[in-house]
């Protein structure tokens, strides 16, 4: 049964390792990532009743990731609806334990209500603040405090400095061998103003993965996990899985 089981995980590798090289297959995704971010794609979904604003296939990693891990935090800058705290809090509610902690600048009062009145709030704390403000980041280290595996998602203002600011800060919180997960890398991808009517502070040049890229060149603690990419082709978050490797 092992050898089976082996052998089925060994030619699931070698095919995510292979679509690195599969031109067509690329860039058919690539086609669907910039289309389907035209048409707003990630909106048509949500967990447990609440929208999340994802793509499918970036939660499937993340579910990996977190059954993975195990983890006893989970923190996420920028909170929305509240659909993928639901999500983190109903998968670590399935494994037994561990917290989520939702930040964001401005929790709207018909959201915060949805969430605090939801199934699986009894896993979530917010905070309402600047993710980079460090009177936050100090409330943010209090609840760290004691926690042995954390993971980091980064999904607010998607402004080069911004989110470099969030992984300068929200670094030092991951535990080796977890994540900080950059959402909306995508950006420097799409073409500028790709929805019409929603003219956005960020762009190509100014975005998540400049930001990720200005990060991983000073800081040898964090890989960019290829893997994933590999795996995943469709995502809002290419490059934007960084491993803690020391």
């Amino acid at each position: 049964m092992r050898n089976a089981i082996e052998k089925f995980k060994d030619e699931r590798k070698s095919r995510i390792e292979s679509n690195a090289f599969n031109k067509k297959l690329l860039s058919t995704a690539e086609a669907f990532n910039v289309e389907s971010n035209k048409a707003q794609y990630s909106y048509n979904f949500s967990w447990m009743g609440r929208p999340i604003i994802q793509y499918p296939q970036d939660m499937m990693a993340m579910q990996e990731i977190i059954w993975n891990l195990q983890p006893d935090l989970i923190i996420e800058t920028g909170i929305a609806h509240g659909g993928s705290l639901i999500y983190y809090a109903s998968l670590l509610e399935l494994i037994g334990k561990g917290e989520v902690l939702g930040i964001d600048i401005d929790i709207r009062e018909h959201n915060k209500s949805a969430i605090e009145n939801h199934a699986m709030y009894k896993r979530i704390k917010m905070i309402q603040g600047s993710s980079i403000d460090p009177d936050i980041v100090a409330r943010v280290k209090q609840d760290a405090e004691g926690k042995e595996t954390i993971l980091v998602v980064l999904d607010s203002n998607h402004t080069h400095e911004h989110v470099l600011a969030e992984l300068q800060m929200y670094a030092p919180f991951v535990s080796l061998n977890s994540y900080i997960v950059v959402y909306d890398t995508i950006v420097e991808k799409l073409p500028n103003n790709y929805l019409p009517g929603h003219v956005r502070p960020w762009g190509i040049g100014d975005n998540p993965l400049t930001a990720v890229n200005s990060f991983i060149e000073t800081n040898q603690q964090f890989e960019i996990d290829k893997s994933i990419n590999n795996k995943l082709l469709i995502s809002v978050a290419p490059d934007g899985y960084l491993k803690r490797i020391k």
